[in-house]
């Protein structure tokens, strides 16, 4: 009896530790968020970036060496494919904050009739009262709008990020890649003796998730991209590069991404077009890139394994980025899928336990 006591305090006193670690890890990423961003950049291109450099190591015999070739290979690309794409992008968001103002007026154009409709059929006061609310819920998401924005790029004073982004990020990436199967058994060798099978299950399955749904959404928002900016572009659509490659990039956030973009296109093509048909186009476009997205992107690249519900990452972007900035983004989906990966274990002890069973 005496030594199941015992063994029940040093499981008491694990669970107190960890629990104590996790918040002081929360502290510390909430009081240097503003400075983490490179860092966890970095991180995020090794962990993707390292099945690559285990197959490189394996023909050449040096992870130094693998290290710096895929690294060179990845950013001269990136960095290629940033000096092309700049001037044209740059273009197109210039004339889409140029058309801002006329788009407003169109707006206003199409808004005002109806007001005067409605004022005609429920009495001037009651149409007042919705302009009240509806003013007051578009300041509110404004401002929400606002805050996240400025959370996402001015917390951290921007201009030293995009410098910490552009020096410092690539020299983490670099000795975090060429380290990690290191990282990884030091890591390894601080789990508790007892528990350490099971912990290594459980981040077996959290690398799982995060590689199925960030390598593999990943591929599935350039590929989006890709097809709604070549697609909107042979429409004719103005601004049709900067829409489709930005939807493109949304879609990491399930469905919202893409409703995001086609409101803007219909929005944009409102201003431009006076036919029915390129209306249909734009449609047609979106049609087929969420078609080809459900029957073979992600079926085939990303799966149903990895146990992410969208309204979770939804929640989990969210509340990243309204807690840490753009640091909190680039972790939320890491620690949504941890968190999954712990609910869905605990739910299973739960289910093993006297508590559910009874007896």
């Amino acid at each position: 009896m005496s030594g199941d006591n015992s063994l029940k305090g040093v499981r008491q006193n694990q669970v107190w530790f960890w629990l104590c670690g996790l918040a002081l890890f929360l502290m510390a990423l909430y009081a240097l968020s503003g400075v983490l961003t490179p860092f966890v950049a970095g991180l995020a291109v090794a962990y993707f970036l390292d099945p690559l450099a285990d197959r490189v190591e394996a023909v050449i015999k040096s992870r130094s060496a693998a290290t710096a070739l895929i690294l060179l290979t990845f950013f001269a690309m990136l960095t290629g494919a940033m000096v092309a794409l700049f001037p044209l992008l740059q273009n197109q968001v210039t004339g889409l904050i140029a058309s801002v103002p006329a788009g407003v007026d169109a707006v206003r154009a199409v808004v005002e009739p109806l007001v005067e409709r409605l004022e005609g059929q429920l009495g001037a006061n009651e149409v007042q009262a919705l302009k009240d609310n509806a003013g007051a819920f578009a300041g509110g998401a404004v401002a929400w709008l606002g805050e996240v924005l400025k959370s996402l790029f001015l917390g951290g004073k921007a201009f030293v990020n995009t410098l910490s982004m552009l020096f410092i990020m690539p020299v983490v990436a670099f000795f975090l890649l060429r380290d990690w199967d290191v990282l990884v058994a030091k890591v390894d060798q601080l789990l508790p003796r007892g528990s350490a099978d099971t912990i290594r299950d459980q981040f077996k399955e959290v690398d799982a998730t995060i590689a199925g749904f960030v390598r593999g959404q990943a591929t599935v928002c350039l590929a989006l991209g890709g097809i709604y900016a070549t697609g909107l572009t042979l429409v004719g659509l103005d601004f049709g590069l900067l829409i489709g490659l930005g939807t493109g990039l949304m879609a990491f956030v399930p469905y919202v991404g893409m409703l995001i973009g086609l409101l803007i296109a219909f929005s944009v093509a409102l201003l431009q077009f006076s036919d029915v048909m390129p209306f249909v186009m734009v449609g047609a476009v979106f049609a087929f890139g969420q078609t080809l997205d459900a029957a073979f992107l992600t079926p085939n690249l990303v799966g149903g394994r990895v146990g992410l519900h969208p309204v979770w990452i939804i929640f989990a972007l969210m509340t990243g980025a309204a807690l840490f900035g753009f640091t909190g983004v680039l972790l939320a989906v890491p620690l949504a899928s941890v968190i999954g990966v712990l609910v869905r274990f605990s739910i299973g002890r739960y289910l093993k336990s006297v508590l559910y069973t009874g007896g």
